[in-house]
């Protein structure tokens, strides 16, 4: 699989654990791997359980860089997106901080409202500045 590919479906599962805070991580992966068609690599794996683990740091990073923003405003599509760049910043040394906002950018153009991906560029290219990644 792709990392592209691999990177949307790390984002559905952000996305379906916005959604159902009901249920845990584990019980959400499990639930993907019996049921739904994806190929969950090891990209997939990382990502979504690292985000549940560092969760409060990424939100406090990305609430840190939302000047003029209220984070109620924000839709689950655009926090699951959000955290996912957030992460890849944070623990993945191996994908560019431009190459994780570029792709956030399209996850929200293709899943969020017609204006978001200017507000998600934002608040990444923000992080990007304070983590000093490139």
């Amino acid at each position: 699989m792709s990392r592209k590919a691999a990177r949307e479906t790390a984002f559905i599962l952000l996305f379906e654990a916005e959604c159902r805070e009901d249920e845990t991580a584990l019980e959400i992966f499990e639930y993907a791997e019996q049921f739904r068609e994806f190929k969950l690599d090891d990209y997939v794996k990382k990502v979504f359980f690292g985000v549940q683990e560092r969760r409060k740091e990424i939100d406090e990073l990305i609430d840190a860089n939302l000047v003029g923003w209220n984070k109620k405003r924000i839709s689950p599509v655009s926090k699951a997106i959000l955290a996912l760049s957030t992460f890849e910043m944070l623990s993945l040394e191996d994908v560019p901080a431009i190459v994780s906002i570029n792709e956030a950018v399209d996850l929200s153009k293709k899943y969020d409202d017609d204006k978001t991906y200017v507000f998600v560029n934002g608040v990444l290219n923000a992080i990007a500045d304070t983590l000093k990644v490139k």
